[in-house]
């Protein structure tokens, strides 16, 4: 007879009494679950290593610590292979609606600045650099081996993010998130967390703001009042440009993600679906950087 992710939960040989279990919908990467025991509430992360998406649970074990010695993020209450447990944290996830709100957008970025300046202060172990040109590249090779559906396009899309590369730089070095999707994010009433760091490591801030973005879908009058508030003063050219790049170049990965999600998921989730959304997102992203790099 299987093990079911109740049993598994059950026999962590963590809790003092009777516990109530229920599934939390919502993630596509991980299936998350609220426990009740007496008083105390937690959440439950159940998740092996991702090898196609770079997924390491120690790295993520090692982010969480930080990010809640930093401040950010619950408490790690228990861990063991695949098993992740959090302290609860009461409140409501944020939307892109809520994310798109100037003075919620204005909360988000003194939050966002403390995971790339705070984390590595906490960090321990080894770490990991997430550079979305190369999980671009690796995610092509896969989905090529794969015979995936979309290989006949994977030739010009590494040409495109190549492009992107050259145009991005140069970079800083924070250490990134890099899943700024608005779920990710909790308000309590009284201040706001940021969860989940699966893919959590060193990167450009770039990365995060232009994730932030293309995830919650800014316009361009709050894509410049964002680089404002984080880099304290309005973006130049130069700026502007390298992060448009960056912003297509985070829309390119969750399209390639996405695609090869469509083979190895097993998350009852359609990502055929999502990957024509984010493609077709990419591909304005991709055009408004190159009609103003003409212009």
């Amino acid at each position: 007879m299987s093990v079911t992710p109740e049993d598994r939960i059950k026999a962590l040989g963590i809790w003092n009494g009777p516990i109530e279990i229920a599934a939390l919908t919502g993630g596509i990467t991980n299936r998350n679950y609220l426990v009740l025991e007496r008083n105390r509430r937690c959440v439950v992360r159940l998740g092996a290593d991702i090898a196609v998406h770079h997924i390491s649970r120690a790295n993520e074990l090692a982010a969480s610590k930080a990010a809640h010695e930093a401040g950010i993020s619950p408490a790690v209450l228990h861990h063991a292979p695949g098993v992740l447990v959090l302290d609860y944290v009461g409140g409501r996830h944020l939307s892109a609606e809520d994310v798109r709100d100037p003075a919620t957008l204005l909360r988000l970025l003194p939050l966002l600045r403390r995971c790339h300046t705070e984390i590595p202060k906490y960090f321990r172990g080894p770490a990991v650099i997430f550079w979305v040109f190369h999980v671009v590249r690796d995610y092509a090779a896969l989905l090529i081996e794969a015979r995936s559906r979309h290989a006949p396009h994977l030739p010009s899309l590494i040409e495109t993010a190549e492009a992107l590369e050259r145009a991005a730089g140069p970079f800083d070095i924070v250490f990134g998130h890099n899943d700024l999707l608005a779920n990710n994010f909790l308000d309590d009433g009284e201040r706001l967390w940021l969860i989940d760091w699966d893919y959590a490591g060193f990167n450009t801030p770039l990365f995060d703001l232009g994730g932030l973005s293309s995830n919650n879908q800014l316009s361009q009058p709050q894509e410049k009042a964002m680089l404002t508030a984080y880099f304290g003063a309005a973006p130049d050219a130069d700026l502007w440009r390298r992060y448009r790049a960056m912003k297509a170049a985070s829309l390119l990965r969750e399209s390639l993600w996405s695609m090869v999600s469509e083979i190895h998921s097993t998350i009852d989730f359609d990502y055929a679906a999502y990957t024509a959304e984010n493609l077709m997102r990419f591909q304005r992203a991709y055009d408004d950087f190159r009609d103003a790099e003409v212009h």
